[in-house]
């Protein structure tokens, strides 16, 4: 199989393991985004992962309960590692071997994180998933991803949304939205397009690495995309 890209860092929001649940993680969400990523896995792509952790506790909001915004972004990357360790078992029940990494040592459950091991792991063909986002305070998980990107020398950095790819304006509350092909990082910047926190592009942005926002719900679409079909849209200088 033709393949554009031969490694990539898959970014999911913790959100999306909701589904229709307004809180915690749907079972047949987990069990869609595990089969999308068998089917990339043997189409030969090596994988790297970064999730979440929103659908449990944002560290963010956390401050608004009172909660100093270190200790809410702890907490925060321990939500990740409850979404990473459902995300592996789901994918490991399909027959794909993978390995959890965690950027805050938490031996009986997952390796930490050393950068060599886990570009071994992904040339061994398994998948990684990276928990505890960069294991430090006042980072995103769109900051870890872009930061583990460039680590394992990631061919793209992928962003799965409920959405087709990036917009002007949000596309669930405006039907006239404008879709972009392409962009470039700046203008994401310019443009205050959100689609990743500004320490998160500006990563992407100085080591030329390029990322797709498309539509994580389509079936096939994940599959599509390393393929090179048009889907989603693609930011790059």
């Amino acid at each position: 199989m033709e393949l554009k890209y031969k490694r990539i860092l898959l970014k999911l929001s913790g959100e999306s393991l909701m589904g229709k649940k307004g809180f915690g993680i749907d079972s047949e969400v987990l069990d869609f985004f595990a089969e999308e990523v068998k089917q990339v896995h043997d189409a030969g792509v090596e994988i790297g992962i970064v999730i979440g952790g929103g659908n449990i506790f944002r560290g963010l909001s956390a401050t608004d309960q009172g909660i100093e915004r270190v200790t809410g972004d702890h907490m925060g990357m321990l939500a990740t590692m409850i979404n990473s360790l459902a995300l592996q078992n789901a994918i490991e029940k399909k027959g794909t071997f993978s390995r959890l990494m965690s950027a805050i040592h938490m031996e009986q459950i997952a390796e930490p994180y050393i950068r060599r091991r886990a570009i071994r792991h992904l040339e061994k063909g398994r998948i990684v998933i990276f928990g505890s986002g960069t294991g430090n305070p006042y980072f995103s998980t769109d900051t870890a991803a872009s930061l583990r990107a460039v680590e394992i020398e990631a061919d793209v950095i992928i962003k799965g949304t409920r959405v087709d790819g990036i917009f002007d304006s949000d596309p669930e509350k405006n039907p006239d939205a404008f879709k972009f092909e392409n962009i470039s990082y700046i203008d994401i910047l310019k443009k205050n397009l959100r689609v990743m926190d500004l320490t998160a592009v500006s990563l992407c942005q100085e080591n030329q690495l390029p990322m797709v926002v498309f539509n994580m719900d389509v079936p096939g679409n994940l599959l599509a995309l390393v393929k090179g079909e048009n889907v989603g849209t693609l930011v790059k200088d």
